[in-house]
């Protein structure tokens, strides 16, 4: 039995995997295309930009009390299903007619239920592999594929339909997500109560200089790509870019990733995470540079895009190991709601609302413009995590 317990095999790994496949298949759609149904609604890029940010402003205190609960009750599997419940219940008023403020309540009902899901899953997984990255890559490749699938599909029909059908695909994929919550095994880790041995306070861990210099790369690195996850489908739609086309050039961002995750067993290892954080962000600075500068070459968006095999699949995995790393035992799951708070909570908000502000006022060539600055911030506090990481 102990072996099984270091080595999980498929049945225990197959779950996450379905799970990883269908969430990031309902955000493969729902991402890419949310701002073109609110523009489809007649709403203006400012308006916009306030509904995009809901998902960043849920992501700053919803993973953080999710993750809290979990660690206090020990039901990551239990938490997973209501909150998808609560989800799909929630995405049914997408099918009512409304203004920007009814559409910003269900965004922000859906949000704070689906925001937690991936820290619970990531907690979980990263326990069940317990440091093997090459098989985290693997359940986590299912993801990507899922997102793949999704872009190209909706893509395809938003172009020949239309953007109507908009509330019917967040609902089936939500429905996926909640079948796939029942087929995770409905494993209680043990709630971790006074009993157990004095607690170490979240505080310890974030006064290391290594672990502050983390989370202040990790700040600016996502805060950078929100003007691609908040904005690239309109600036491409901008410059007469087909629907398809548009779903293509997210495709290739996935392929890319899907290939880094594949083979990642085999590369993360030959160099420190620390090191990783640097190249990412370097890698950032420069696809956000090609991004604005030249988004009329179809050539450099695919190689812009190709990139995000370094700018978040590489970075994703580099940061779950710091969060492991820095955040064992008990604070696992709160350390992994502080870098989804962080990251994509702060920095998505800052990101969008700052992103929407430039691109509605000077157009979004200065906003990627800005965002590759971000990225040379990300290169900064990565190198100074570099440095102060013990040897």
């Amino acid at each position: 039995m102990a072996p099984a317990a270091q080595a999980p095999g498929v049945r225990q790994l197959v779950p996450f995997a379905a799970l990883s496949a269908t969430y990031f298949a309902h955000i493969g759609f729902f991402n890419p295309y949310l701002p073109l149904w609110l523009k489809a609604q007649g709403l203006p890029i400012a308006v916009i930009s306030v509904l995009i940010s809901v998902q960043s402003f849920t992501r700053v205190f919803a993973p953080y009390a999710w993750g809290a609960l979990s660690d206090h009750t020990g039901e990551r599997v239990k938490l997973l299903r209501i909150s998808a419940t609560l989800a799909l219940i929630a995405s049914a008023g997408l099918w009512l007619p409304g203004g920007g403020w009814w559409i910003g309540f269900v965004l922000l009902l859906v949000f704070t239920s689906t925001s937690s899901m991936m820290s619970l899953t990531e907690a979980a997984m990263a326990h069940l592999v317990a440091g093997d990255w090459g098989r985290y890559g693997r359940i986590r490749l299912w993801g990507s594929v899922g997102f793949m699938l999704t872009v190209f599909a909706a893509g395809a029909w938003f172009e020949a339909f239309g953007m109507d059908a908009f509330p019917g695909w967040t609902a089936v994929t939500l429905a996926g997500v909640l079948l796939c919550t029942w087929w995770l095994p409905n494993v209680k880790e043990a709630a971790h109560t006074h009993a157990d041995g004095p607690r170490e306070p979240i505080g310890a861990a974030l006064r290391r200089p290594v672990v502050r210099w983390f989370f202040a790369s990790l700040l600016f690195h996502v805060m950078a790509h929100f003007s691609i996850y908040g904005f690239l489908s309109l600036y491409l739609d901008s410059l007469g870019y087909s629907k398809a086309t548009i779903g293509a050039l997210w495709a290739v961002s996935v392929i890319a990733e899907i290939g880094w995750f594949y083979l990642q067993g085999r590369l993360i290892g030959r160099l420190p995470m620390e090191r990783w954080l640097v190249i990412c962000a370097a890698a950032t600075a420069l696809r956000l540079a090609l991004t604005g500068g030249l988004g009329e070459s179809l050539v450099a968006l695919v190689i812009a895009q190709a990139v995000h095999a370094l700018t978040f699949a590489t970075h994703h995995t580099a940061c779950i190991s710091m969060v492991t790393t820095h955040f064992p035992g008990r604070l696992r799951a709160r350390g992994q709601a502080l870098f989804t708070v962080i990251g994509y909570g702060l920095g998505g908000v800052v990101g969008v609302l700052a992103g929407g502000a430039i691109a509605s006022r000077w157009g979004f060539r200065p906003m990627f413009a800005a965002a590759a600055a971000l990225g040379v911030l990300a290169w900064f506090c990565a190198a100074r995590l570099e440095r102060s990481a013990p040897a």
